[in-house]
């Protein structure tokens, strides 16, 4: 595929660019969704990621990447999701916001119904945050409650391109493995938003734990050890303890040309996903009714037909208050 601009130019949020769904008239979403009906949904945090990190680290990665894939492709890209949910030993850091799982949930399902009624039934979470032991139990309390045809997919970015994060003694680039505001999320973050960093007051430390290495995985669960990172506490002592500085790692081996290949790999990925999505299921085809739903066929074919359709329905009219 052809080459990405790394870092980008600048950010399209405040943009009329055709990229964000908010910044969009009516008019201008119901022409869109006749050519491509695909909505990425940036789902980010607010997160200490140490004195030379904004606190948005982990949405303006995903946004970032977001808005270069809509601008390559012509989907579009839903203003992101800022504060997240987060892990047990994330508690009491300062510059981190935690939102409790079930509203955290309740709010992503609450977001597919109203994307889902506008048209755009064809989703992506593209998730930039510590939180993908989460976000599938929304995706599918939403499927369970509607019952709707429907592409919903999480993607986290570290799980699509994993042989971009080995280290060097394994053929990759980097000295230290993924885990939090570290060489490699610091490097990303320096491809894709170096407007917005300050290496100059990056800092180094040392992760420490309570058992031997080979039981708990890092980030990303790249390592494929016999524990999930999120599945455990007590395994580990808290970020406010163990590194109080925000970073776990060594910032200050972060360069944004390690990150580069990485990157143009995971958006490729995303522009093969989207048109694979496409290539099965043009604009305003979904999979068959029968396929998905027990519900009457007469419900759904009127939610189907949307809220202003001769003969349609709202998504809401199937059950609320959600339940």
């Amino acid at each position: 595929m052809g080459k990405w601009e790394l870092p980008p130019k600048k950010g399209h949020m405040d943009e009329p660019s055709g990229v964000y769904l908010q910044n969009m008239t009516m008019s201008q979403i119901e022409e869109r969704l006749k050519k491509d009906d695909i909505l990425i949904i940036p789902v980010g945090s607010t997160e200490n990621h140490g004195p030379n990190a904004c606190i948005g680290e982990d949405t303006f990665l995903v946004t970032r990447m977001a808005e270069a894939v809509a601008l390559r492709t012509g989907c579009t890209v839903a203003q992101p999701t800022w504060y997240g949910s987060h892990p047990f030993h994330h508690m009491g850091m300062p510059g981190t916001v935690i939102v409790p799982e079930e509203i955290f949930c309740g709010l992503l399902k609450s977001m597919m119904a109203g994307f889902w009624n506008m048209g755009f039934r064809k989703m992506i979470l593209l998730n930039g945050h510590g939180q993908e032991y989460v976000i599938p139990t929304a995706i599918h309390q939403f499927g369970k409650t509607y019952q709707v045809p429907a592409i919903i997919i999480n993607v986290n970015w570290y799980h699509a391109v994993q042989d971009h994060f080995k280290l060097k003694d394994q053929g990759g680039v980097y000295e230290t493995p993924f885990i939090h505001a570290d060489e490699v999320e610091t490097s990303w973050s320096l491809a894709l938003f170096p407007e917005l960093m300050d290496q100059s007051k990056a800092v180094d430390t040392k992760p420490r734990g309570y058992l031997p290495e080979g039981h708990v995985d890092k980030a990303g669960n790249l390592l494929h050890r016999p524990i999930a990172w999120y599945g455990h506490i007590g395994c580990g002592p808290a970020e406010y303890a163990a590194t109080p500085e925000g970073c776990v790692g060594r910032a200050t081996l972060a360069d944004p040309e390690k990150a580069k290949p990485g990157i143009e790999a995971f958006l490729d990925y995303m522009v093969k996903l989207h048109d694979d999505i496409l290539k099965a299921f043009p604009p305003g085809k979904l999979p068959p009714i029968e396929d998905m739903s027990q519900r009457r066929r007469e419900d759904i074919e009127a939610v189907l037909k949307g809220p202003l359709a001769p003969g349609g329905r709202s998504i809401y009219s199937l059950v609320y208050p959600p339940a």
